[in-house]
């Protein structure tokens, strides 16, 4: 392992200067919040950081406010995903995002893992992680597309065919929610479509944060009165693993109608993969057995599986099926 100076920031200001001046200097910077993905992707010399800037300390990155002004909820940046799990409001009112969280890896990991960790840890593709020269390391292939992929995407591959790791990023782009970023030329907003890119936009990256940007908070608008919502993940192990398939569906119910939804795959797609298709057909329908597994149908129209992954696709349509109904079903 490459030897790195720690940086410790007293502010978010003083974050963005370090990372800065490291770059200045032809140094390269890597941020930690919780840092339980870097510290493993430096091990693995994946990553060779000469500053790694550590945000821990920042007082107020780890809060979870309603706004003053204005609707809805703002989780900070380095909030822990056990926070999250344990806190009543999401716990009331974002169920999909509590649920979301409380799936992630172990324990001790969620202790310490925080939100935009998670949001934005790199992918695991065991060919990526192991040193092969891929699209994700600057090569120029995909080694999964005749090599083993039964992991790998069903929807929006090409040139790489990774998969998005994160658990609670299907369910906030479920929840509408906007990312707040923080770097040299100040504070900016993102949506989920402008935050999280596709490879053939850029093969080497899964968000648009610039190397001198900070994720610093998510902002979550109020649900409606009638929202029901849930987070469903399919593992081929009890834990310490990543989705296989999952989904994150958000229903606006009036009594048995839905009046809009909103269902956001994961583990199919290098980044959260959203089914607007699915979505209409339940919007203005009492959601019926058939009509949860129409929506299951056509959530996965569009799949286009690699030698290996076919199973995902019969998998995804019963995770959404099954999802929908339950929350249909819910007093």
């Amino acid at each position: 392992m490459k030897a790195f100076t720690n940086a410790n920031p007293r502010d978010l200001p003083h974050a963005l200067t370090l990372i800065q001046q490291a770059h200045s200097s032809g140094q390269h910077a890597s941020i930690a919040g919780g840092g339980s993905d870097l510290l493993g992707m430096i091990k693995e010399r994946i990553v060779e950081p000469d500053v790694v800037v550590n945000l821990k300390a920042i007082k107020g990155l780890d809060q979870i406010f309603t706004y003053k002004h204005g609707p809805g909820l703002k989780i900070g940046g380095l909030a822990t995903l056990d926070s999250i799990t344990r806190h009543q409001v999401i716990r009331r009112q974002y169920a999909v995002l509590a649920e979301a969280a409380d799936s992630v890896a172990t324990p001790q990991i969620r202790n310490v893992g925080t939100l935009a960790g998670n949001v934005c840890q790199r992918p695991w593709c065991w060919y990526f992680r192991n040193g092969f020269p891929c699209y994700k390391a600057g090569g120029n292939q995909c080694f999964s597309i005749t090599g083993e992929n039964q992991f790998h995407a069903i929807f929006g591959g090409g040139p790489s065919f990774i998969v998005h790791p994160s658990d609670t990023a299907p369910a906030l782009v479920a929840l509408d929610a906007k990312f707040h970023i923080a770097g040299p030329k100040g504070e900016r907003t993102a949506t989920l479509s402008e935050f999280f890119v596709l490879p053939r936009q850029n093969a080497a990256r899964e968000n648009s944060l610039a190397p001198d940007e900070v994720l610093v908070a998510v902002a979550i608008p109020s649900a409606h009165p009638g929202t029901r919502s849930a987070y469903h993940k399919v593992m081929d192990r009890e834990a310490w693993t990543h989705a296989v398939v999952s989904a994150a569906i958000v229903l606006d119910m009036d009594k048995d109608v839905c009046r809009s939804a909103r269902i956001v795959l994961g583990g199919v797609a290098p980044i959260p993969w959203r089914v607007p298709d699915a979505e209409r057909v339940l919007t203005g329908q009492r959601i019926t057995p058939e009509l949860a597994a129409k929506a299951g149908e056509i959530a996965v129209a569009e799949a286009k599986p690699l030698a290996k992954n076919a199973y995902k696709v019969p998998l995804t349509k019963a995770v959404v099926r099954r999802t929908v109904l339950q929350l249909a079903q819910r007093a």
